[in-house]
């Protein structure tokens, strides 16, 4: 082996035992963060106990048990809660609170869920919905339009569309972009050695296409009126 592959593999190894020391000292010196969500602590466990408002405004609501997909997929400390509300109009709204605990994989891309039901985005936008209460404040949200095709029992194919709405949020951060979240998370870790405890929440309704505009109206009210009840939210000046 002449110097020039000898340097390439000294450094190499250089990189790989250094990247090993750092992440051997991040976790030997790391604290987890509080949550951006309120909750019950649980006993024994770094999940937590998450609620959501039963009644809000005119709309009804029901509890839905975790998925026992989601049961497999997540890791054990992860918290999760999801309620379906209903307007009188017979508009439903599936609201999902997923809190971290010590294993960031519990926060996953907003695709996945979406490509996993079929639904495709065809227009992306962020958006400030106010959020009042005793600490006021603007909400920066994901707002995606969504579809997708089924198909009838007779093999008629049937376009279905959808408003998607999300944001994720920690103690006093917060953000609608999946990768400015991670990485507030890595600088959190190397500035101040603490894990921030990130929640993923997000709203999703189907429509008739066409009627994005009139569903996100109406979610944008349950936003409103939902978000002071569970989410600590940002410290303001």
């Amino acid at each position: 082996m002449n110097k020039q592959k000898w340097l390439i593999l000294l450094v190499a190894l250089a990189l790989m035992g250094g990247t090993a020391w750092a992440l051997t000292w991040l976790r030997a010196g790391q604290k987890l963060g509080k949550p951006g969500v309120r909750g019950t602590p649980i006993p024994g466990s770094v999940a937590m106990k998450l609620e959501l408002p039963e009644r809000v405004l005119d709309f009804t609501s029901t509890n839905v048990p975790e998925p026992s997909i989601a049961i497999g997929y997540f890791p054990n400390d992860t918290s999760y809660v999801e309620r379906l509300y209903t307007s009188p109009e017979g508009l439903q709204v599936q609201t999902t609170v997923i809190l971290m605990g010590a294993d960031r994989t519990s926060i996953h891309r907003p695709e996945y869920c979406l490509n996993g039901q079929g639904f495709n985005a065809y227009e992306k936008s962020f958006v400030n919905i106010p959020i009042g209460g005793a600490n006021p404040y603007p909400l920066e949200i994901a707002k995606w339009k969504v579809s997708r095709e089924v198909e009838e029992p007779g093999g008629t194919k049937l376009k279905m569309g959808g408003v998607y709405v999300f944001w994720f949020v920690a103690d006093n951060e917060e953000t609608a972009s999946h990768d400015k979240m991670l990485e507030w998370l890595t600088l959190d870790l190397f500035r101040k050695g603490a894990l921030q405890r990130w929640a993923y929440i997000s709203y999703f309704a189907e429509c008739i296409p066409g009627n994005e505009d009139a569903t996100y109206e109406r979610m944008k009210q349950l936003i409103e009126a939902t978000v002071p009840e569970f989410e600590i939210g940002p410290k303001r000046i």
